[in-house]
């Protein structure tokens, strides 16, 4: 497949990005309840693609970059979502204003699983969420709540657009998860990376790369976590300003 200039202008992106936060996850292991939530994610994605059917409206990459200005507009009303529990309007959602936002979602959970939660989306480990981790966090309670919970129930009928946004999302990571592993490999990025038109596949060297800017722990795979704060720098939300301001790559 040919690397169009879409797909292209995305490697610099995703590899400041994943330089950035890559040492990160290498330096800290995950603990036991992370390593939980992983597999609990890979489950849940591997029962979403049994379900499925085949049903997915994405043949290429192309296809998938064509959805990111629905994408974003979906990401923006997460943001005001996150603004608006920002109370104290520091960039970042801390213990207190995410407990409020989920009792104000009607998101019922115990205070052992919100602090799992919390540590687990917060990547940088400052003690607060910021805007691109409160996406990922809300998409994780999205997948992992059961669809008649009262969460879910909030969204659908508050915010459709996110609704919408999250399962585009979804529907993204089992495109490029061939195998319904409900995690990718080397294998599943290359075969997507060359669906559209497997007579021109793409340099082997383009497909190392794509798979290395998501695979931010460099155990050969990438979970679902992963996935989803490579895709959010990959369809291009600014998340912290002051990254940006300091990182012209990230900048779109």
């Amino acid at each position: 497949m040919k690397d169009s200039q879409g797909t292209s202008e995305l490697c610099p992106i995703l590899k400041s990005f994943s330089n950035k936060v890559g040492v990160l996850f290498c330096c800290h292991s995950l603990p036991n309840i992370y390593k939980r939530l992983d597999t609990e994610l890979e489950r849940k994605m591997m029962e979403i693609k049994r379900n499925s059917l085949g049903n997915n409206r994405f043949r290429s990459i192309d296809s998938i970059i064509l959805k990111f200005p629905q994408i974003r507009d979906g990401l923006k009303v997460i943001r005001g979502v996150f603004e608006k529990f920002d109370e104290d309007s520091n960039g970042t959602v801390d213990h207190e204003e995410l407990k409020k936002c989920l009792q104000k979602l009607q998101f019922h959970v115990r205070e052992e699983d919100i602090d799992d939660l919390f540590y687990y989306c917060d990547m940088n480990e400052n003690e607060g969420i910021q805007f691109n981790e409160f996406i990922v966090l809300l998409c994780l309670i999205y997948l992992l709540k059961d669809c008649s919970s009262s969460f879910s129930t909030t969204l659908k009928m508050e915010l459709p657009q996110i609704d919408a946004t999250f399962n585009t999302i979804i529907e993204v990571f089992l495109f490029l998860d061939k195998n319904g592993e409900g995690k990718l490999k080397k294998k599943d990025v290359v075969k997507a990376l060359n669906e559209a038109s497997p007579r021109e596949k793409s340099p082997s060297y383009i497909t190392r790369d794509r798979f290395k800017e998501m695979d931010l722990d460099r155990n050969g795979k990438i979970s679902f976590r992963e996935f989803l704060f490579a895709f959010i720098k990959w369809v291009g939300i600014d998340s912290d300003d002051d990254d940006d301001d300091d990182d012209p790559e990230m900048q779109n």
